[in-house]
């Protein structure tokens, strides 16, 4: 099957210095207005929880709004267990505004990972009475549908005058936007399922076979099978992740540093990892010209028309930098890609490289 790469995203950490995240964070800013400036379709942000990266990507979308004008702007992803469904959706339904309904949000359900060592810090009441299930999901999804809150006749008063209170400000697009963080095949058919775009990326759980990529095909095909567009006529959109570096420009020095990740994390595409069986996709390092022939012989990339490159954790701007320019110069060309409504701004690439 050949493969056609219509749409193109990059996925950073967003890390930084601990003595100056104000730093890293704008040169994370900078990135997505590089992307934008290149072509690239999307720029999406990781969410995490007491690392030096970003905890609160809303909050930090809602800076890029204002750096940028075209460019899809991402999340992957919010995990619901930290986050109440309700102010949530306010904030997102903020953000999509401000951005002229540019937001794609990814989520994930469960319980939080770093719940018990936050303890009271986070949880209100007991979190074995907290339901962390999916329905957590589709309580944001349903808080973003605009739907009036209350009966016919409740009123709220404030200094506007009196009005019928649902969630504000209203995007109603939004909810046509919402992500589901895939690695499992349960995960899969429930995106699929309820109306979820997919989120896949470089690890599955090791369900019915050690394989990698025989699992993530059969992800992949209970998602479509099961599509359900819950929210009008939608198509559903899968987007590909893989941790991608060419090295084409770079120095001798930045491909040695390169190389030594990648071999630091091969040993755990070797076999399935802990209780869960994770299984790893290979990190695709090295020149553009083997990058291409790895990406053409994956068989899941081949399914797909949405590439992600997952920028590698703790790198400096440079250096992502350089990344997103041999990428988006030497492969997605390859790929059957074409820029989307490039920009003519000069690129952070150009000034750092």
């Amino acid at each position: 099957m050949p493969v056609r790469i219509d749409r193109i995203a990059f996925l950073t950490p967003g890390n930084y210095d601990e003595a100056n995240p104000a730093q890293g964070l704008e040169e994370a800013l900078q990135l997505l207005a590089t992307g934008e400036a290149q072509g690239w379709n999307g720029a999406w942000v990781r969410q995490r929880h007491l690392e030096r990266g970003v905890s609160s990507a809303s909050t930090f979308l809602a800076a890029a709004t204002q750096r940028t004008q075209r460019i899809e702007l991402g999340a992957a992803v919010i995990q619901m267990g930290y986050e109440n469904p309700f102010r949530l959706a306010e904030d997102l339904a903020t953000v999509d505004v401000l951005s002229h309904g540019r937001l794609q949000v990814g989520l994930s359900a469960g319980a939080p990972p770093l719940g018990a060592l936050l303890g009271e810090r986070l949880f209100d009441a007991d979190p074995a009475q907290i339901d962390f299930s999916h329905q957590r999901v589709l309580r944001l999804r349903h808080n973003l549908s605009g739907d009036w809150i209350g009966d016919d006749g409740d009123r709220i008063e404030s200094p506007a005058g009196a009005q019928r209170p649902r969630l504000q400000p209203q995007s109603p697009g939004l909810v046509n936007r919402l992500w589901y963080g895939g690695g499992s095949l349960r995960s899969a058919e429930w995106a699929g399922r309820h109306g979820f775009h997919l989120l896949i990326g470089n690890l599955n759980q090791g369900e019915q076979s050690d394989d990698f990529w025989a699992v993530q095909a059969r992800q992949l095909g209970l998602f479509r099978q099961h599509w359900q567009a819950t929210q009008g006529p939608v198509a559903p959109r899968v987007a590909l992740g893989r941790v991608i570096v060419p090295w084409d420009s770079a120095t001798p020095a930045t491909r040695r540093r390169y190389q030594a990740f990648a071999d630091s994390r091969h040993a755990r595409t070797l076999a399935p990892q802990g209780p869960r069986r994770t299984l790893f996709a290979p990190d695709l390092v090295g020149s553009a010209d083997a990058i291409l022939q790895q990406l053409q012989r994956d068989p899941i990339v081949a399914q797909v028309s949405e590439l992600r490159l997952e920028l590698p954790y703790d790198l400096p701007a440079q250096d992502y930098a350089q990344i997103l320019h041999d990428f988006v110069h030497l492969i997605a060309p390859e790929l059957g890609w074409r820029p989307a409504g490039a920009l003519a701004a000069p690129s952070l690439s150009t000034a750092l490289l």
